[in-house]
């Protein structure tokens, strides 16, 4: 029985002081893979710092997050692109839109994510999708893409259960980390309604700690807990839940098991 991580920064600057322990950490806990979204131009480098230092456990993916684009992303969209010809990346992301913050650059964040979705396709590759305040966007968006092979995962699912259904109904999976672990949290209703075969896990580290390290920094050794909460709501095993859930996101990136 192992866990994967889908999902985790930890090479950024929070974990300056201690990556290594946090890697050998999360190994103990049984988290073998850590999959590693990329920000923008500035994350790459200790990203693939990190892949080398662990080439079987933390696996890079390559993107540019929406929060990352500005006025003319075409120059950093081409960068990312062109990663692909140089390194073996595990998926394509994070990309999405992101209209918590500010929604100035709205037009540019859906031109960038277009241009993601198509690198996904070109190289077979998985989506990491982040959808804050903008699920709806988000849909829209990626009509047009029904019927291809695009696959891939709504990172730490924001929706409810009617979205919910709607995100399956695209053949994509939902991430849960530890906000389903929050008191009179909607994730829980989620998990609650949705089949273990749709969901993959992830920590979103440095940030949403599951209970009880809310209010502080999160790490890869914490997914035992997600899926401890997850069980609990299922009315089934942790084993349970690291089996379907780790097969779940084998098969989406391709990891041996």
């Amino acid at each position: 029985m192992f866990f994967v991580d889908t999902h985790t920064h930890i090479y950024l600057e929070e974990f300056d002081t201690d990556r290594n322990e946090v890697v050998d950490q999360a190994i103990a806990a049984g988290v073998q893979y850590m999959l590693m979204p990329n920000v923008d131009k500035q994350t790459i480098g200790p990203m693939m710092q990190l892949n080398r230092q662990f080439p079987l456990n933390c696996l890079p993916m390559m993107g540019l997050h929406p929060t990352s684009v500005k006025e003319n992303p075409q120059a950093a969209l081409d960068e990312v692109a062109d990663w692909f010809e140089k390194e073996n990346f595990f998926a394509v992301g994070e990309t999405g839109i992101d209209l918590y913050w500010d929604t100035t650059y709205f037009e540019q964040q859906k031109q960038a994510f277009r241009f993601q979705i198509e690198l996904a396709l070109k190289h077979g590759l998985p989506l990491i999708i982040h959808s804050r305040k903008s699920l709806e966007e988000i849909f829209q968006v990626l009509l047009p893409y029904q019927g291809t092979k695009l696959k891939g995962v709504f990172h730490c699912y924001p929706g409810d259960v009617v979205q919910a259904e709607k995100v399956l109904g695209m053949g994509f999976y939902l991430g849960i980390g530890g906000v389903v672990s929050y008191k009179n949290s909607e994730m829980a209703k989620v998990v609650e309604a949705i089949g273990l075969e749709h969901i993959i896990l992830e920590t979103d580290a440095p940030y949403l700690p599951p209970v009880p390290h809310r209010g502080k920094r999160n790490q890869p050794s914490y997914i035992p807990l997600i899926a401890a909460k997850i069980a609990e709501i299922k009315k089934t095993s942790i084993s349970e839940v690291a089996e379907k859930t780790t097969n779940n996101a084998c098969q989406l990136f391709n990891l041996k098991q």
